[in-house]
């Protein structure tokens, strides 16, 4: 079954984790994939996949907090394909951990600009472009609705990604475009790699399912929102985190 047959997507963070889970998945239900990343070789890589089983991808080399890389992503989008069906602002980082009273400057900046800000300006030029049907799915974290000690600029940026998702699809309810937000638990991702194995397993223990989740177990969910059978869905935050906010 193609439930993306001729839809055209962009994926911003698409070279690894979440982002490749999504790009690849969408490419196999029939999409034209944009695979965005700051990473070259990784996203290139996504590609190659792709075209290798059959699929259709283009690379696009941004920065998420550049608005500017932003407008030339949604140009180049359309130039190449000459729509905007589909856009999935997944791109985002950990920051540093640190106390707030002692919380680097440049690293609060840093992930404000690409967590929040980025997303901000990914739907700035992504809703222009998108006629009726469009569909947009901002990831954003458990961290969008519940706390945590030494992550405050990480916290910040995906609340506030929730509530830009709602005043967002408010806005565009009218014109047929439905935007919603994602919140995956601690996922098996690139940014859990630098954890040691104590750690990695007192995230475990947080989820009462007993293991962390899968990229492609968050690619399912953002696929059923960007297809059609959420037809009646926006301004909403999904939860995929194992039981974690249920405590």
């Amino acid at each position: 079954m193609n439930e993306l047959q001729n839809k055209v997507a962009i994926i911003t963070g698409a070279g690894s984790g979440i982002g490749r889970a999504a790009a690849l998945l969408f490419a196999q239900q029939g999409a034209k994939v944009v695979v965005s990343d700051i990473q070259e070789e990784h996203g290139k890589a996504v590609v190659g996949e792709i075209e290798k089983a059959g699929g259709t991808a283009l690379f696009v080399r941004a920065d998420s907090g550049k608005p500017e890389d932003h407008q030339a992503l949604v140009a180049q989008t359309l130039d190449k394909w000459g729509a905007l069906h589909i856009a999935v602002n997944n791109a985002g980082i950990g920051g540093p951990l640190a106390p707030l009273a002692e919380y680097p400057l440049d690293g609060w900046q840093k992930v404000i600009d690409i967590n929040l800000s980025g997303v901000f300006w990914g739907m700035r030029y992504q809703i222009p472009a998108m006629k009726e049907g469009g569909s947009i799915v901002n990831i954003a974290s458990i961290l969008g609705q519940a706390g945590t000690k030494f992550s405050p600029a990480y916290v910040a940026a995906k609340h506030g990604v929730v509530g830009l998702t709602k005043a967002a699809a408010l806005e565009v309810a009218e014109k047929g475009i439905r935007i919603n937000s994602v919140g995956p638990g601690y996922i098996k991702t690139p940014l859990l790699e630098v954890l040691d194995e104590a750690t990695l397993q007192a995230l475990v223990g947080m989820h009462p399912i007993g293991r962390l989740g899968t990229s492609e177990e968050v690619a399912e969910l953002i696929l059923w929102l960007a297809s059609d059978r959420s037809s009646f869905v926006t301004g909403s935050y999904y939860p995929i985190d194992g039981g974690y906010l249920a405590q």
